[in-house]
Formats: structure tokens, sequence, C-alpha cells
């Protein structure tokens, strides 16, 4: 019996943890999204600058080495898709959400994908 309180009492907790990393106290949601085509300090800059102007938002981190974007929001106010797709009308894929393609042609040349002839400057 005090095995089977023990299991509960685990689940119960992990359960519990789980949830508190994804919705936080009055309505704060956080959020990872995969940015894949990130390259550099300059593509960091761009979309931390764009997305802290974006109404709901709280907080901006992006890691260019690791490619992922981390977004802290108010859920009443915006949501995780609008939040990818403005990551997206910066030039930036986010998750499953497609880079603008116009917004995609002005970016500098060192924020484009390597395919199309960007990619992080390398130094001698």
């Amino acid at each position: 019996m005090k095995k089977l309180q023990l299991v509960f009492i685990l689940l119960v907790g992990f359960a519990v943890a789980s949830t508190a990393q994804v919705v936080k106290k009055g309505g704060i949601i956080s959020a990872t999204i995969k940015t894949p085509t990130v390259q550099c300090e300059q593509c960091k800059n761009r979309i931390e600058s764009y997305l802290s102007r974006e109404e709901g938002v709280q907080k901006v981190v992006v890691d260019y080495k690791h490619k992922i974007t981390k977004v802290t929001f108010v859920a009443d106010r915006t949501t995780l898709e609008n939040v990818k797709t403005a990551i997206a009308n910066v030039g930036y894929d986010a998750d499953d959400v497609t880079a603008d393609p116009e917004a995609y042609k002005k970016l500098p040349t060192c924020c484009k994908k390597p395919e199309d002839g960007g990619g992080p400057e390398k130094k001698n």
C-alpha cells in the first residue's frame, strides 16, 4: 500500500511540474520555437527587436547557436501562432511557419540560408 501511495505522489508531482513549465501565473506562457534559419548575431538582434514590439510579448531570447527562440507572452494579448507569424514576417522560419519570401529577400547575405549563399562569415 505504501508503494502505491509513493507511486501516486510521484505521478502527481511530475504532472504538476510539467504543467508549470508551460503556463505560468496570470496567463503568462513561455514557449520554445525552433528557428532553423537563424544564422548570426544580426539575426538574433533583428528577431528580438521586432518581437519586443509585439503586443503581449514580455521577453524574447534568441539562441542562434542552437537555433531556438524562447518567448514569454501574455495569453490574453497574443497567441503562439501570432508569435511564429511575426518571426516569419521578419524573414525567418519558425517551427512549421515558413519565412515570408519578401522579408527573406531583404535580409543581409550573412542572415540567409547557406544554400542561398548566406551563413555566418568565416574568419581566416
